[in-house]
């Protein structure tokens, strides 16, 4: 008898390329004006027949992984689809956890997506009527699905799409931009777990100027990190209070040859370097790698519309 048919699906890293505070809600929700990215590599999900919902995990970052509700793709497939539904889902880890990139939202979007395919269409009406066509969907309309998907995570539209995109709000705020170019990059995390109620916490200063007003391209690469020079991480001063590595992360980056810039994504701990071609990022992340092995360190292309892995 033949296997039964499976699926994928990609579920890439998110990095901020900005992140700017600027304010906090009455029902503690931090407002964001953040750039937000997607990489060429991330996690991979696969999707397989079975009479009920189940989650296993492989890959070199499974340990620790849950694989009962208390993690978000089991939760995201309960809250997309309540009713009993079977797939056996797999996920094959490749990113480190509580790294600041995404990977919990990034893996439930993409189990959202995988699903949509996996189940059919019709499954997916009550919560995404038009799809995942993001041309079909107005800013209305992209609003409600955030505020449906919120409880899962202020990540999880944007990763949803896995677009390049301006990201204000609690998240729910999306703008996408189609003219960026492509970003040569390293993404380093120096092996430490930090907690973004934590880190939120201990932002002093929560009412910060948002991003400038939107650039829809710019001339070459090069205009293109110096505008994102004059932006910052609101979060970047307090998680390296928490964790002092990050410090040492982001020094390190620097200390490359070519560095462009050295900032860290999100809450932390995952930090990223630019640069402006592929050979310079191979060559940073040797260095890094030979330097810190214990480090978790890859060269990568952000803004390269993923989905596809």
């Amino acid at each position: 008898m033949p296997d039964s048919p499976t699926i994928t699906e990609f579920a890439p890293a998110k990095v901020n390329l900005a992140l700017h505070i600027t304010g906090l809600r009455d029902d503690g929700y931090h407002m964001l004006d953040s750039l937000v990215v997607f990489a060429d590599i991330g996690d991979r999900l696969t999707f397989a027949e079975a009479d009920s919902l189940s989650l296993s995990v492989e890959g070199p970052r499974a340990a620790g992984v849950p694989t009962d509700q208390s993690n978000l793709i089991l939760r995201a497939a309960r809250f997309f689809h309540p009713q009993d539904r079977g797939a056996a889902i797999r996920l094959t880890k490749n990113l480190p956890s509580a790294a600041g990139i995404g990977g919990g939202s990034a893996d439930a979007a993409a189990a959202i997506r995988g699903l949509v395919r996996f189940w059919g269409d019709v499954s997916a009406q009550a919560l995404l009527p038009k799809g995942l066509e993001l041309d079909l969907l107005n800013d209305a309309e992209r609003s409600t699905l955030a505020d449906k998907l919120k409880s899962l995570g202020a990540d999880l539209p944007v990763c949803l799409f896995s677009q390049t995109a301006r990201m204000r709000g609690i998240g729910d705020r999306l703008t996408f931009i189609n003219s960026l170019p492509p970003l040569h990059a390293v993404l380093v995390n120096p092996g430490v777990a930090v907690s973004t109620p934590q880190v939120f916490k201990a932002i002093s200063t929560k009412d910060n100027p948002g991003l400038p007003e939107e650039r829809t391209g710019f001339s070459d690469v090069a205009a293109y990190v110096d505008w994102l020079r004059a932006q910052r991480n609101d979060m970047e001063e307090a998680a390296c209070d928490i964790a002092p590595e990050i410090r040492t992360c982001l020094a390190t980056i620097s200390a490359t040859p070519d560095c462009q810039l050295a900032r860290m994504s999100g809450s932390g701990a995952t930090c990223f370097g630019l640069y402006l071609s592929a050979a310079q990022a191979q060559a940073a992340a040797d260095q890094i790698a030979a330097q810190y092995p214990g480090w978790w360190t890859v060269p990568t292309l952000l803004g390269a519309k993923p989905n596809g892995g």
